[in-house]
């Protein structure tokens, strides 16, 4: 049981605890290109070009041009470490967020001093600039900008009052102005934002950055498991059982993560918008979750910053677009997704689901269903279909039998080879909504498709017919302890 969490600081406190989870390092870094250059050879993994691996968390301590502020990296990037945060089974981590997201805690004000709040900047002051106090970081030496990657961004509807957190890309432009990339149609924040916009408002926001790990896994959630109006902070206050605390922002009518490192506050101006790359004018953004430096988008609102506060000897937090530390935090909510549309429909056929790490936790699904029946042949197909309509995201899903392990690779190609037949167990379904990152879903790639994000949604189904089961019995071996005959096995 690890020691309670509630802060990013007690999460590096505890991961400091156990071997190979973390490690430090004081020799100086260059935040243009070093801070994720490194780290892709310690432990990013993900769709991150080779070599790459999965490794501890990492925090330099000597930022140049941040002297004091130091950056931390990867804290989500592999499955077990998830697991250590969250106290809970890194193979059935889709079950304690299931249980979450049906039983949320909502956040409360907190009545005390918020820690975020130690220190504060106004854009009032002589010589406010962002750049000075953020020390935000590039994936790439080519990016558009430094951007902001693990911003918990967070308002509240002009309207009805509803609030929403999510994660979105934002680039540093100037001493006060940031653009945030929105994807079109998926984010209740980007709904928040063109419906402020048609009423000629401006939308307040807060960005907190450095938080409890818990909060960072609930913001990927998306609907329909979340709809409009289901603040995905309970989540993560039903993760810890208790409500995250929260506080007034100073500057605008808002409110931000009480215990955050840094909190950005300010504005999503109406009718505003800058080329993503106004800094460098290279063309390009920063490395998102397919593996790829994606273009960057000629017109992106742009957040008016207002204030910065911190926390004392603030850490700041970022991660690589490509690493398994993003398939952590999209993945696993679109685990729990799938698991719980599935379970709706027909409980416990499907045993678990894999965001696999190709898909960067979004475009590949690996489903592990239990045929019990004749009559089951077939569901497996319709827990394919219902995966999809989980997360509309999903392009590939890949069905196997009970007996194979969803998280080895090699073993679902296994059963790639054995139980699959590509003109009889191939499903397509073309012509659907997915994601405009996809280098693939484009008329240039193919002509057929008619818009930018559209693709042909697969299954592959790699699955025993019911009635040849008895035929696939995979070679048995005893069941016993190597550890008599090879101790350190």
């Amino acid at each position: 049981m690890p020691a309670k969490i509630i802060d990013l600081r007690t999460a590096l406190d505890y991961l400091k605890t156990i071997p190979g989870q973390f490690v430090e390092t004081d020799v100086e870094v260059d935040p243009w290109g070093e801070v994720s250059s490194v780290y892709k050879y310690i432990g990013a993994g993900g769709t991150v070009v080779r070599p790459t691996k999965e490794g501890p968390t990492l925090q330099y301590n000597n930022v140049k041009g941040f002297p004091g502020r130091p950056i931390v990296i990867g804290l989500l990037a592999s499955r077990k470490r998830v697991g250590y945060l969250l106290d809970a089974d890194p193979d059935h981590l889709s079950d304690l967020l299931s249980g979450a997201v049906q039983n949320p805690i909502a956040p409360a004000l907190t009545d005390e001093t918020p820690l975020c709040q130690e220190v504060v900047y106004k854009a009032t002051d002589p010589g406010f600039d962002i750049r000075k106090i953020i020390p935000a970081s590039t994936n790439t030496p080519i990016d558009g900008g430094s951007y902001i990657t693990m911003g918990m961004v967070y308002a509240e509807d002009v309207e009805t009052g509803d609030k929403d957190i999510t994660i979105h890309r934002m680039c540093i432009h100037n001493e006060d102005e940031i653009s945030m990339f929105f994807t079109p149609g998926a984010r209740h924040i980007g709904a928040m934002r063109e419906k402020a916009e048609r009423l000629g408002k401006p939308l307040p926001i807060s960005v907190s950055i450095g938080v409890d790990p818990a909060i960072e896994i609930a913001a990927g959630f998306e609907p329909p498991t979340t709809p409009i109006g289901y603040d995905e902070l309970g989540i993560a206050g039903a993760i810890r059982g208790e409500a995250v605390k929260m506080a007034k922002c100073l500057t605008v009518n808002a409110e931000c993560i009480a215990n955050a490192e840094y909190v950005i506050e300010g504005e999503l101006v109406p009718n505003y918008y800058v080329r993503e790359d106004r800094v460098t004018e290279n063309g390009n953004a920063m490395p998102e979750f397919p593996g790829y430096v994606g273009p960057a988008y000629p017109n992106t609102p742009v957040f008016k910053v207002s204030a910065v506060t911190t926390r004392k000897n603030p850490i700041m937090q970022t991660c690589i677009g490509p690493s398994e530390e993003h398939r952590s935090m999209a993945g696993i909510p679109t685990e729990a997704s799938i698991k719980m549309m599935v379970d709706k429909a027909m409980p416990g056929r499907l045993l678990n689901v894999y965001a696999h790490p190709s898909g960067g936790g979004k475009y590949l699904a690996v489903l592990q269903f239990k045929k019990t029946v004749a009559s089951d042949e077939g569901r497996q197909r319709q827990a394919a279909l219902l995966a999809f309509s989980a997360f509309a995201e999903l392009k590939t899903v890949i069905l196997v039998d009970e007996d194979v392990d969803i998280f080895d690779t090699d073993d679902i190609l296994w059963a790639m080879q054995t139980r699959y037949q590509g003109d009889i167990d191939t499903i397509f379904i073309p012509g659907v909504r997915c994601h405009p990152l996809d280098p693939s879903e484009r008329t240039e790639y193919n002509p057929m498709i008619r818009d930018t994000g559209i693709t042909c949604k697969t299954i592959y189904d790699a699955t025993v017919p019911f009635n040849l089961k008895e035929r696939y019995v995979r070679a048995p071996f005893l069941d016993l302890d190597p550890k008599k005959w090879v101790p350190d096995a």
